[in-house]
């Protein structure tokens, strides 16, 4: 499939996706120390898994709405304005909620609008980062799947050293310091996408294709578009489906089940950082594996496998009230074979989709995949303070089993190891499906 895209002139440099994975780094470090300070400020100044669940909501909700519809801002505006501008805005916003905070001036309702506020720039500056990395690889010479590999391993990182940092600033310093912390990331990210990129780097891509004085597309003919492709690609629709549910598993445990397990279980906020670290610890051998043998995979077991591993057997073993030890050491396991998939997904998208339409589509798939993770902490909030912690670890374990196992049996699944369709035949039918959208 041909991949429209800016010419890349001169030599090969590796700034670029250096850059762009720093900014990555710096943005996923603060959005994990958040998740660890900000649950538990919630869960121990109010006393309510509900409450803490309905905080989650309300960040998550404006982050994959957000993001659906920036899809064709970042594909018109160019995805480096887009990254640095809404990362200002994030932090600006995180910072007001420890500043509110000291001044006796943050409400529940302040501290709602402030998280929505962070949410709904988060969506389109983490876009506006996913859409670079495969200019960023060009640029390099790097191959697409060892970037996005490259790309899983910095995402992993970050997620190990965040809740670490996370768990390790709220139990010595309480949750605000955490809080200040994340501010303070949002602006590293914004600095380097801004200033230390090389100059053309992230800019909008033309379509080769459109004659010189063609009229640019409006906004609802570009979201027509992506949203026409992406009903054409059977395999696309069922990763988004599976990925959409297991997604929402994993933000129930996440936001609301391990906060209650590590309370209930007196292990207290280091345990929730030691959960993320042990998990993201493992995650980062498995994504550098990916980086490093990808293209040598069978794709579709390798993702299959890697949601057996990572999904349900860390449900299990808080349901049984394991010692911390044997938690850990399941959650790093589970991490190891979660490190494969993203890599894949992301590999499999770039192919599969033209490069001046990538941040639609992609902004689409996201938010569709992702559109049940703002009610996984409110359901599970609610399920845990109805029935207990341990039926909802079990029936939640249950559904991510069933989702991913049954998910092998689907016949889409086996494009992802066939070699990809015709991209000019693909491209041309999005755009018929796109007039009589428009």
């Amino acid at each position: 499939m041909t991949q429209e895209g800016p010419a890349i002139p001169g030599r090969r440099s590796l700034r670029p996706l250096a850059g762009v994975l720093a900014a990555i780094a710096a943005s996923v470090t603060g959005t994990r120390i958040s998740l660890i300070a900000l649950p538990w400020f919630v869960l121990v100044t109010t006393g309510s898994a509900t409450r803490t669940g309905l905080v989650a909501f309300c960040e998550m909700a404006p982050y994959v709405l957000v993001k659906a519809l920036s899809g064709p801002l970042v594909d018109r505006t160019g995805p480096r304005t887009v990254s640095w501008t809404t990362d200002l805005v994030s932090a600006a916003a995180a910072a007001a909620i420890p500043v509110l905070h000291t001044l006796d001036q943050l409400s529940f309702p302040v501290l709602l609008g402030l998280v929505a506020l962070i949410g709904a720039a988060r969506g389109p500056g983490d876009l506006a980062k996913e859409v670079m990395v495969p200019e960023a690889a060009e640029r390099a010479g790097t191959p697409l799947e060892r970037a996005m590999g490259l790309s899983g391993v910095i995402e992993r990182l970050a997620s190990t050293v965040g809740p670490a940092a996370g768990g390790a600033l709220v139990a010595l310093l309480g949750p605000m310091t955490g809080l200040v912390v994340n501010a303070g990331c949002f602006v590293l990210g914004s600095v380097i996408v801004a200033v230390a990129l090389p100059r053309g780097t992230g800019r909008p891509v033309v379509d080769p294709s459109a004659p010189a004085d063609a009229q640019e597309p409006g906004y609802w003919r570009r979201f027509g578009e992506g949203f026409t492709f992406l009903r054409g690609d059977p395999l696309l629709l069922a990763v988004i489906v599976v990925v959409g549910i297991t997604n929402l598993l994993d933000a129930a445990l996440t936001t609301l089940m391990v906060p209650v397990w590590a309370e209930e279980s007196g292990n207290g906020p280091a345990a929730i950082g030691l959960t993320s670290t042990a998990m993201g610890a493992a995650a980062v051998g498995g994504s550098l594996i990916a980086a490093m043998a990808a293209h040598r995979l069978p794709r579709r077991a390798v993702f299959l496998i890697g949601f057996l591993l990572g999904g349900a057997p860390r449900f299990l073993v808080l349901a049984l009230d394991a010692p911390l030890g044997v938690v850990l050491a399941v959650f790093a396991v589970s991490g190891f074979g979660a490190g494969f998939i993203n890599p894949v997904l992301g590999a499999v998208l770039v192919e599969r989709v033209p490069r001046r339409m990538l941040g639609r589509v992609n902004a689409l798939g996201d938010s569709l995949s992702w559109s049940g993770i703002p009610l996984g902490g409110l359901l599970a909030g609610a399920a845990v303070t109805a029935a207990g912690l341990t039926p909802v670890l079990l029936v939640c374990g249950a559904a991510y089993f069933l989702t991913t196992t049954l998910a092998g049996l689907r016949p889409e699944w086996r494009a992802m190891d066939r070699p990809r369709e015709n991209g000019a035949q693909r491209e041309e039918a999005a755009r018929d499906g796109a007039r009589t959208v428009s």
